[in-house]
């Protein structure tokens, strides 16, 4: 059994909660949300169709003072404060994984907890969250995490909960890889207010979904990164299609009236793409346009300039 922190209490914090925790783990949270806190605290951490798993949550990092492995799981604008939480109550010999949308995350952590404390890796499963402390699974989907010497307690555990881990040696690409397809689908669903899936039944939002994964492909490519696949568009036609019945998690953002990712999702795209002098005008429009919907959601990390 290990000791696991998850820093968040949102849809894909509880998910791993609740996974991880089912399969014997001693699974703690530290988050935010008054109300998921509560929640999980008084009814644990439950997966739709399935009993809830005990766990324990605190908004006090003070509480969590010795941690060996923490799961980041909060949104990319909250990292900052997630790192400085972790530099009050992650152990010496700690590791802060970053399993975050967006860029940025793995260096802002870096940067505060020191970079032998500190890797990346992707998930491209998906969680729906459908009130504080219970989730929909949205799919499963291979686990890849940047190889690191302190990591494999927290694989075994990962992997006794029945997530698919993979170690890879470089996660950049792979990072690059989830964030064109985030560009290119979570704006437009939050934009027009539908599923994943929706954004296949017209031409002109096929349109749209492709040449914004062309935009954010061809900075990757300014930027010296190989993608893990060959053609962006087809490859953000393939997830649209696997997780039809999803809500993206900048709609569900959008939809409480929650700040988003944007910044880190399609604006990066356009800072990075106007340094490496790459035209993105319409990660530039989406981008806009999201930050357009809230004075919320125009959030912008202290250390977004250094991406």
């Amino acid at each position: 059994m290990s000791e696991i922190l998850i820093v968040g209490s949102g849809a894909l914090a509880t998910l791993f909660a609740a996974r991880l925790g089912a399969a014997g783990n001693d699974i703690t949270l530290l988050g935010s949300w008054a109300q998921a806190l509560e929640a999980l605290n008084n009814g644990g951490a439950q997966l739709e169709g399935r009993p809830a798993v005990r766990v324990r949550a605190s908004a006090d990092p003070a509480e969590f003072r010795g941690a060996h492995q923490a799961l980041v799981l909060v949104k990319a604008w909250q990292t900052e404060r997630a790192a400085a939480q972790l530099a009050e109550c992650l152990a010496p010999d700690g590791l802060a994984v970053s399993l975050q949308n967006g860029l940025g995350n793995r260096e802002i952590l870096a940067s505060c907890l020191g970079p032998q404390r500190a890797t990346a890796g992707v998930t491209t499963g998906g969680a729906t969250l459908l009130g504080p402390g219970l989730v929909r699974p949205g799919g499963e989907g291979i686990l890849s995490l940047e190889a690191h010497p302190r990591l494999d307690s927290l694989v075994s555990a990962l992997r006794a909960a029945g997530f698919p881990v993979q170690a890879v040696v470089d996660a950049v690409p792979l990072i690059w890889g989830k964030l064109v397809i985030n560009a290119a689908i979570n704006p437009l669903t939050a934009l027009l207010r539908r599923p994943n899936g929706a954004l296949l039944a017209s031409q002109e939002t096929r349109q749209w979904m492709g040449n914004l994964a062309r935009e954010a492909a061809a900075v990757a490519t300014a930027l010296g990164i190989r993608l893990p696949y060959d053609d962006p568009p087809q490859a953000v036609e393939e997830v649209a299609r696997q997780t039809a019945k999803n809500l993206s998690s900048m709609l569900q953002d959008v939809l409480r009236g929650a700040p988003t990712e944007i910044e880190a999702i399609n604006g990066a795209v356009v800072r990075l793409g106007a340094e490496a002098g790459v035209a993105t005008p319409l990660n530039r429009i989406v981008w806009q346009r999201i930050r357009d919907l809230s004075p919320n959601a125009n959030f912008l990390p202290p250390n977004c300039q250094a991406w």
